[in-house]
């Protein structure tokens, strides 16, 4: 890379605060699913939207869209005003944390182009990643008008889309930052090298995506034991769609453990084929994969506790971090 050292710092600084700004929009948005807030706010004023109730009329306003839901009528009709702005702040948090992710992504970026801080290269990733974002806003509220008609809840298919959205803008994030502070240009998909690691990312990511479905479906408050589902390895009539809660659990359960034999392979293979130097960025990954399978137990046998099952989530995000350090590690050390 050929930035200006000058602005070495700034660029330092404002790359953490995105990584850090994303990865707190995914623990608040998992909140605001967790705690059903995500139905609140039924109408999206990209503007008018940043200003919240300021008054009884205003409160009553939003009360009163809400009313119209099928999930207040089916679910919620005894709600009083109190209980509403509770789940309203929720949602509302949400919205605001991923607008001022786009503004903390676009001013600065704007700033470094017009200072030539950054190669044209760099400047069109950086804007495909900002497009995502853009993007992530879209798919949000096209999540949310799922559940405004005829459900009491979002389609867990467009809310897995939405979760897992976010997870490649902060590992596209992420990955430039590992870049910049390496001085390297290395690539995830460009390139045939360490594809056991990446085969395990993609595991990853496809784990959280069928993570987000079992939210999406609850599909965690349907078999609460471990490590057998209700005494048996395979639930009794067991449908095959991933619009089944059962299945969607099954799944989400057998990937945990490809993914857990898959990462004591790599120790195997770290041991034989790569720098010693690289155990410690293993150690680090092995320790958050140990602690989400536990977190993940906790969260079925608690009875899906809220607490439990936010750092369920949180503990995802330190995974992916995890490990795109130890894949980046190993093609700058390897290779």
């Amino acid at each position: 890379m050929t930035e200006n050292n000058k602005f070495n710092n700034h660029i330092i600084f404002w790359l953490i605060s995105l990584i850090t700004l994303t990865s707190l929009i995914i623990i608040v948005g998992g909140l605001t699913r967790l705690t059903d807030s995500g139905l609140s706010i039924t109408e999206w004023d990209v503007f008018s939207g940043i200003i919240p109730p300021f008054n009884e009329t205003k409160w009553n306003e939003y009360f009163n869209l809400y009313k119209n839901t099928p999930q207040y009528n089916l679910l919620n009709a005894s709600m009083t005003l109190p209980e509403f702005k509770i789940i309203f702040w929720w949602e509302f948090i949400h919205r605001i944390l991923a607008r001022s992710l786009g503004l903390l992504f676009l001013i600065p970026l704007i700033y470094f182009y017009f200072k030539k801080v950054f190669s044209k290269k760099i400047i069109f990733n950086l804007s495909i990643i900002f497009l995502l974002i853009m993007l992530q806003g879209t798919i949000g509220w096209y999540m949310v008008k799922s559940g405004l008609i005829d459900n009491v809840t979002v389609s867990h298919f467009r809310l897995s889309l939405h979760l897992s959205l976010a997870f490649i803008i902060l590992s596209s994030i992420f990955w430039f930052f590992l870049n910049y502070i390496s001085n390297t240009d290395t690539s995830i998909f460009f390139t045939k090298k360490l594809l056991i690691l990446k085969v395990l990312f993609f595991l990853i990511f496809l784990q959280i995506a069928l993570g987000a479905l079992v939210s999406g479906l609850d599909a965690g408050r349907l078999y609460q034991t471990w490590p057998l589902m209700n005494g048996n390895y395979i639930p009794e009539n067991l449908i095959v769609n991933l619009s089944e809660p059962g299945f969607v659990q099954f799944m989400h359960r057998n990937l945990a453990y490809l993914i857990f034999i898959f990462s004591l392979y790599l120790y195997f293979y770290i041991n034989k084929f790569m720098p010693e130097k690289i155990f410690k960025f293993f150690y680090i990954y092995f320790s958050v994969i140990l602690i989400q399978i536990a977190l993940g137990i906790l969260v079925l046998i608690s009875g899906f506790n809220i607490y439990i099952a936010s750092a369920h989530q949180i503990s995802s995000i330190l995974l992916v971090l995890s490990i795109l350090k130890l894949l980046h590690s190993g093609l700058i050390y390897r290779y």
